[in-house]
């Protein structure tokens, strides 16, 4: 099993709502036995406007809770920044359980574009994946794609790295462009 030398940023959520981490991250297996490349979210990122991929409770469309504002590939992983919506009953809710670390992890939804799946470990590598959904839930697939902390409106002390060296972003949406 691969394992990274270098620990993931912190996930966080801010007071207003904002909520910053790793929904993904490269080179780790997740418990469904998938490994995401590097790069398996550039197509993906490059075709579909930010405001297409919904940010959801527990995988659940029926339970949308916010909005992403940035979501970007890095050298460590997809990077997402987004913000629990208060008029939502569910989001006030969840947001609640992140600050008291009841509900903290982030996963995607997906479907395979490209992938490989190694004869010897049995581990499926994700080189091309068509972005869905990013969804707050109980128990994430992959166990270092958390909220972890509760902040104050600050910046993250590993931004200059990901400010440094982001890889794949989302176009802006249609009416920010404008």
């Amino acid at each position: 099993m691969h394992t990274s030398s270098i620990a993931p940023p912190r996930a966080a959520i801010h007071l207003d709502g904002t909520v910053e981490g790793y929904a993904s991250l490269f080179g780790a297996i997740d418990q469904a036995n998938d490994m995401v490349m590097p790069g398996a979210f550039a197509a993906s990122l490059r075709a579909r406007d930010i405001r297409r991929v919904p940010m959801l409770f527990q995988h659940d469309p029926a339970e949308p809770i916010g909005v992403w504002l940035a979501l970007e590939e890095d050298w460590l992983g997809l990077r997402v920044r987004g913000r629990l919506i208060p008029e939502v009953v569910r989001a006030r809710e969840l947001l609640a359980l992140l600050r008291a670390g009841g509900a903290d992890g982030l996963s995607i939804g997906f479907r395979t574009v490209k992938a490989r799946i190694d004869p010897k470990t049995r581990v499926r590598r994700l080189h091309q994946v068509d972005l869905w959904e990013i969804s707050l839930v109980t128990f994430p697939l992959l166990s270092g794609a958390r909220v972890h902390a509760v902040k104050h409106a600050r910046r993250d002390p590993d931004e200059r790295l990901w400010r440094r060296y982001p890889r794949f972003r989302f176009a802006p949406a249609r009416a920010d462009a404008a």
